[in-house]
Order: C-alpha cells, then sequence, then structure tokens
C-alpha cells in the first residue's frame, strides 16, 4: 500500500516542479494573442508529459519503481 502512495506521490511533486518550470516560459511567443484556455492547456498537457518520464526515472532511481 504504501508504494503505491509513494508513486503517487512522487508523480504529484514532479509534475508540480514541471508545471512550475514550464509556467516560467513565455507562451505569447508560440501562441496567438487572446488564445490564452489553449495556453493553459498546452502548459498542462507539457507538464504531465515531461512528468512521467522523470518520475519513473526518479522512482527507478530510488529503486522503488523496479517490479
Amino acid at each position: 500500500m504504501s508504494y503505491h502512495l509513494i508513486r503517487v506521490a512522487v508523480y504529484l511533486i514532479v509534475f508540480a516542479a514541471c508545471f512550475w518550470a514550464l509556467s516560467g516560459l513565455d507562451m505569447a511567443k508560440v501562441l496567438r494573442q487572446g488564445q490564452v484556455l489553449k495556453a493553459q492547456v498546452l502548459l498542462f498537457l507539457l507538464a504531465a508529459a515531461l512528468a512521467y518520464p522523470i518520475g519513473c526515472l526518479l522512482l527507478i532511481l530510488m529503486n522503488i519503481g523496479a517490479e
């Protein structure tokens, strides 16, 4: 049970860190003006796409991800 809680906690922490880091990017240069919702969705998807492999790597390095 604690194994699953550790995995969820690692993924959530890594997702928050990725979201925070990506929020520093200037999305106005990538998207057109007035596309705020699209920029937020893009930011969320990019953070999720980065968080999963980074979380897996951290779990493997901590020897928790190896099943």
